[in-house]
């Protein structure tokens, strides 16, 4: 796991809401992916559902999928977890959809 210096957090307090990058949720949202996919045990559960919003209230047409008893970054673990093989299918499935 990452760790974060005491110097970072100190910046991301300063800044984070004046850059968009350091805060997703304050970006431009014209050209992103429409396609969330998220477990419900993930930390950052809370965000995607309001970065959806934020892409519906822009015009932005996005599909989120919320995983039941999944955890952050689930599709790493598709070579054992058959959550995580049908998440793979299904982004490969919207790829494909969004490339016709």
């Amino acid at each position: 796991m990452a760790k974060v210096n005491v110097e970072t957090l100190r910046y991301y307090e300063a800044h984070g809401q004046e850059i968009p990058l350091l805060s997703p949720l304050r970006m431009a949202l014209d050209g992103l992916p429409e396609f969330i996919q998220v477990g419900d045990h993930e930390v950052l559960l809370s965000d995607a559902i309001r970065f959806t919003a934020r892409l519906h209230a822009a015009g932005v047409v996005v599909k989120i999928e919320v995983w039941e008893n999944i955890w952050s970054v689930f599709q790493f673990l598709a070579y054992m977890l058959p959550e995580a093989q049908q998440a793979i299918m299904n982004i490969g499935h919207y790829v494909q959809g969004r490339m016709q």
